[in-house]
């Protein structure tokens, strides 16, 4: 795996435009494994061996190729991304498809904040709001809670009334508990 890794940074590093290689998919998770078993082997030798001293010295290096890796492969992803390219996702390793879905969110929620700074308000303002709470009715009776805010509510009984954190509210309306009851605002 090694030598695979070395091949890899390599081979990035070589590639003076912002072309990304095609890397196997399960490419991480193998480095993650092989990692995972360096380190298990390590544990097992005498810290003063020669053996252990090179098994130091390849964990170091493996770490730095990595790392060196991932940073090649995020800058180029984002330079196709400016650039406005479409990022060949048959090159990318499942790991990083599904941080490359997460740039347009990125790019949405700057844009979004810029928005919101231009008309003169504070970012965020919305969510802070929306996090207060959800006025729900019960529609069946619950021992009490500790609610996402550590704050404890109830016990309830049907027909109740309250206001719950949001994370908690959603979770008592898929479990059929609960019912949203609609504010004006």
């Amino acid at each position: 795996m090694y030598d695979e890794l070395y091949e890899a940074w390599r081979t990035e590093k070589e590639m003076e435009s912002v072309e990304i290689q095609m890397l196997p998919k399960d490419f991480y998770v193998r480095l993650a494994d092989y990692v995972r078993k360096m380190r298990e082997e390590s544990r097992m030798l005498d810290k003063k061996t020669t053996r252990a001293k090179l098994m130091e010295r390849e964990f170091k290096n493996v770490k730095n190729l990595i790392k060196k890796l991932l940073q090649l492969r995020h800058e180029k992803i984002l330079e196709m991304v400016k650039a406005g390219k479409p990022v060949p996702k048959d090159h990318l390793t499942e790991e990083e498809e599904r941080l490359y879905a997460e740039i347009p969110l990125l790019a949405e929620s700057s844009q979004t904040l810029f928005k919101e700074i231009s008309r003169g308000r504070l970012p965020g303002m919305k969510s802070k709001k929306k996090a207060k709470g959800m006025v729900v009715r019960f529609l069946k009776e619950i021992p009490a809670i500790v609610g996402a805010d550590m704050k404890t509510y109830g016990p309830f009984k049907p027909e109740d009334i309250a206001t719950l954190p949001v994370e908690n509210a959603k979770a008592l309306i898929k479990q059929e508990v609960v019912m949203e009851v609609e504010t004006k605002a």
